[in-house]
């Protein structure tokens, strides 16, 4: 079984923000492979099926993003999984450009507190991870929870929508080609690094 967690925060003001984007790639892969409604599964919402032959599990974390990994931690001893294989994170990055994507076989956290929280509970770092850029704050005295909590609109909005459908269209790479042909054919550089600019 391979998991694929969209992280985000659960509640509907949350719906369309930055810090959500990993829900929409969840909701964009479950539409285009017909998956069954999500349902509740212990700290998640999940749903499975099929993409590309490969059986996979979508789920979005209901902990709040910063507790992410306790419900990633859940699923893999559910279906002793083993992280560096079968995982597959998808977030949001205010290191990138907003319209940009970043496949990355493992890494460290970044700054961004739902992969420190999964790396912490999963014990590696070593697990495939696709960043959505969601671009840098306007200013630097901009508070980030505000930043990454907001709605973009307008430009910025058709960008991040763009970026998540090519993060949806990432995933079947790496689960049949492998995540370097994955990075190969989506780590290319567009979009902004400011929202607004």
């Amino acid at each position: 079984m391979k998991i694929i967690a969209g992280l985000g925060n659960p509640g509907r003001e949350y719906v369309k923000t930055r810090h959500n984007t990993g829900f929409e790639v969840i909701d964009i892969l479950s539409e285009e492979y017909h998956f069954p409604a999500q349902t509740r599964d212990g700290k998640s919402l999940v749903a499975k099926g099929y993409i590309e032959g490969e059986k996979v599990l979508l789920m979005k974390p209901q902990t709040y993003m910063n507790l992410s990994g306790e419900a990633i931690r859940e699923q893999v001893d559910f279906y002793k999984a083993d992280p560096e294989t079968d995982v597959i994170v998808i977030c949001d990055d205010i290191d990138q450009p907003l319209g940009q994507i970043r496949v990355r076989p493992k890494g460290s956290a970044g700054g961004h507190n739902g992969l420190k929280n999964i790396i912490l509970n999963l014990g590696t770092d070593g697990f495939t991870r696709i960043r959505v850029g969601v671009g840098a704050k306007p200013s630097p005295d901009y508070d980030l929870a505000d930043y990454v909590l907001g709605h973009p609109t307008g430009e910025d909005r058709e960008l991040l929508d763009s970026s998540e459908k090519r993060a949806a269209e990432a995933v079947p790479v790496i689960l049949t080609e492998g995540v370097e042909e994955a990075m190969n054919r989506f780590n290319t550089k567009c979009g902004r690094r400011k929202s607004g600019q």
